[in-house]
């Protein structure tokens, strides 16, 4: 490999490092996810940035057909950071082949086309892609087959435009730049394998990343910023200050050993937390980590809506009341005739107002999506008895657990154990809960993906008119942890849901959809927090705010969420007393502030480099003899037994190495704060101070500088 395509390797790499370290997962070695289809409306809403490089996706596919025409191209998309092109192509492409693609591309964009949008009809459109036309520079003998497949699943009545470049045409619904010349700068990074449509089904291709700026400035402080990234990765820093550690041998992938470095730290955001919450007025509770399938069917996150992010179930036999399997036999029987006979007289009535004998799958979901909310219920309740009698019959055992994926169906549980009057209302449940999740094996990352997780989580309950209140709240609790953590760039990204997918993606609840949506953004507005609004990307029951920040080297992250759930305490049948007599339906707000240990502190990793403050560093001190006569040591000794008797994490080195040598040691190893002690500061009851990355402050008399110490940890501030 020459020195230019080995460079290619290491910005790919980077790339890949910069997207996975954010969580975002939008760059896999193995691409399995599809990619939701974009409305036109959403299309309308693109950045600047993101037209420039979707552009920049035409240009690259552009140059890609003149080296190889054969090439089919599917889609093209900006994503993060970047955009990407998949192509079905028989050259393997490599980072080898760069150079001469992005030679390509410089003859395009220095030939300034305009970038033409054509609105044809669909019969023109299938013409042109069964004459292999499109994603290509003319005629071919083979159709543009993935263009032609994704013709015949745009709706009835949408239109259908291509783009076009100098000769290049493609099937594109836009928006472009007004001209390739447009395009400043670009870069391609590296090459994956996705799945066409995200299904391993289908064929697999190669998908072509890249990056796209206005100018070589910022595209060269795009990569600075990645590569000062790379120093500050969490997996090498965790290793190198023994954080944390995954062992794929007998623990088993994406669940991360706390060391009692990490432990450490783990331990002081809890304490954050705790201590917050209390002054907030929250309740602690404490959750097991399994439960039955019946608390996720009530709740909604099975059969489907969930089910692919949960470990699979354990089947155990059913503990339950009703005597042996004969009396259980029976019971069960007897629900399912009950259950069918319901769901059956309501699907004969939707066939009949149908007007359709025979239904096809999409209409069957339909059917699904038009049943009430209660009827929904029973018929979660009709699969689950269906399959636990189907697992009696068969000798098998009939109750299946679950490890839990989220503490809410847990907390609702809670709320549901006691009687509830509105005046115990705002009642704010917390927990740090452990959650399990099971991403797949491509998505793993160190501690930004993992599938063991520890939140920092809450479910706030109270009446539709204290929402403002209690939302505003929450969000103040955001403002209030960047000012500690030092986090000065910030974006809640409020998402809303999408009207027509109501009953399959969402909730079927307009009317609440509305009225909740409305509640969020009055709030955000009102409180003047910087945020932007993002649609359809609501949680299935309600809508969410994801707390986006930036650290210190200007790199995004998603560390938080805070969600708005209208839907599922209805569904637990969760009531409270209200003034007027009446039993009503609290509204939830789900928060996690801190969002996971393991994704918060990869975050702070980077963010501090592992140079973390003195409240959060795993050694907060080090007290460092200069020699090691007895007295010496006994003195040093003595003050670590003050410093740890006020709980400070305080080690001591009295060996007899050099006393630069000494200090060399804590610095590698980010210790906060070295107390160097020699016979002249023992005789005065002094030390000298010294700090992490900052150097000597001098002397200071024992009982100041300790003083200084427990301040600063107890104000969670610097010395």
């Amino acid at each position: 490999m020459d020195a230019n395509a080995s460079h290619h390797s290491f910005e790919a790499f980077l790339l890949f490092e910069s997207d996975a370290l954010r969580g975002r997962s939008n760059i896999e070695f193995m691409e399995t996810n599809a990619t939701e289809r974009k409305t036109l409306d959403d299309r309308q809403k693109m950045t600047d940035l993101e037209r420039l490089r979707h552009s920049c996706a035409h240009v690259m596919a552009t140059a890609i057909a003149k080296l190889w025409p054969d090439a089919q191209f599917a889609a093209g998309p900006p994503v993060e950071n970047g955009f990407y092109y998949d192509v079905e192509l028989e050259h393997r492409i490599s980072p080898e082949d760069f150079l001469k693609i992005e030679a390509e591309m410089k003859v395009v964009t220095k030939s300034n086309q305009t970038f033409e949008k054509v609105v044809v009809s669909r019969d023109d459109a299938l013409d042109q892609a069964k004459r292999g036309r499109l994603a290509a520079l003319n005629d071919r003998a083979v159709p543009s087959k993935f263009k032609l497949d994704i013709i015949q699943g745009i709706p009835e009545g949408e239109a259908i435009s291509f783009y076009k470049n100098g000769d290049f045409i493609d099937l594109c619904a836009g928006p472009h730049v007004m001209r390739t010349g447009n395009i400043g700068a670009f870069k391609l990074t590296h090459v994956a394998s996705a799945y066409y449509k995200g299904d391993e089904k289908n064929p697999q291709l190669q998908r072509i990343y890249g990056t796209a700026f206005k100018n070589k400035t910022e595209m060269e402080a795009y990569f600075n910023m990645i590569e000062e990234a790379k120093k500050r990765d969490h997996r090498k820093i965790g290793q190198e200050m023994s954080l944390f550690v995954i062992d794929t041998e007998f623990v088993g992938p994406g669940l991360p050993l706390w060391l009692p470095k990490g432990a450490a730290i783990v331990e002081e955001l809890e304490k954050l937390a705790k201590e917050t919450e209390f002054a907030a007025g929250y309740v602690r509770v404490k959750t097991p980590h399994i439960a039955k399938e019946k608390m996720y069917l009530t709740s909604g996150h099975l059969p489907k809506l969930y089910a692919d992010s949960m470990f699979p179930p354990m089947q155990l036999r059913d503990e339950g009341s009703g005597g042996g399997l004969d009396a259980r036999e029976a019971e069960l029987h007897q629900k399912e005739g009950n259950l069918e006979e319901m769901v059956s007289k309501e699907f004969a009535a939707f066939k009949k107002n149908s007007g359709i004998d025979l239904l096809s799958p999409d209409q069957v979901n339909d059917f699904l999506g038009s049943l009430s909310e209660e009827y929904q219920k029973k018929f979660d309740e009709y699969v689950h008895q269906k399959f636990a009698i189907g697992l009696v019959r068969s000798g098998q055992p009939v109750e299946r657990y679950y490890l839990k994926a989220m503490n809410c169906p847990h907390h609702h549980r809670i709320f549901a154990a006691e009687p509830r009057s509105y005046r115990d209302l705002p009642l704010r449940l917390a927990e740090y809960g452990t959650n399990y999740r099971y991403e797949q094996s491509g998505e793993l990352f160190g501690l930004m993906r993992v599938r063991s997780l520890n939140m920092n989580d809450a479910h706030i309950y109270c009446q539709p008119e204290k929402f403002a209140e209690e939302f505003n709240a929450v969000n103040e609790l955001y403002l209030k942890y960047f000012k500690i953590f030092g986090l000065e760039k910030y974006v809640m990204r409020f998402s809303t849901h999408d009207p027509k997918r109501l009953g399959e993606k969402y909730v079927n609840e307009p009317e609440l959809w509305i009225q909740t949506e409305n509640m969020v953004r009055d709030v955000l507005k009102n409180s003047g927090i910087n945020y932007v609004e993002v649609p359809n990307e609501a949680a299935f029951y309600g809508p969410k705010i994801d707390v986006q920040v930036w650290s210190i080297i200007g790199r995004e992250f998603t560390i938080a969420t805070n969600q708005v759930d209208f839907a599922v305490p209805k569904r637990f049948g969760l009531v409270y007393r209200d003034k007027d007599n009446i039993d009503k339906t609290p509204l939830c707000i789900h928060r996690a502030p801190l969002g996971t240990h393991e994704r918060f502190i990869g975050f702070l990793i980077e963010h501090y480099a592992g140079n973390f403050p003195l409240w959060l560093a795993p050694e907060q001190v080090r007290v460092i003899t200069i020699g090691d006569e007895q007295p010496l040591v006994d003195y040093a000794k003595s003050i670590i037994q003050e410093l740890r008797a006020q709980m400070v994490r305080a080690e001591g080195d009295y060996g007899t190495d050099p006393i630069k040598a000494k200090i060399q040691k804590a610095e590698q190893s980010k210790v906060h704060t070295m107390l160097v002690i020699g016979g002249r500061d023992m005789e005065a009851g002094a030390v000298s101070v010294r700090l992490h990355g900052k150097g000597n402050l001098g002397a200071k008399p024992k009982t100041e500088a300790l003083a200084n110490i427990f301040t600063a940890i107890r104000e969670r501030r610097e010395i």
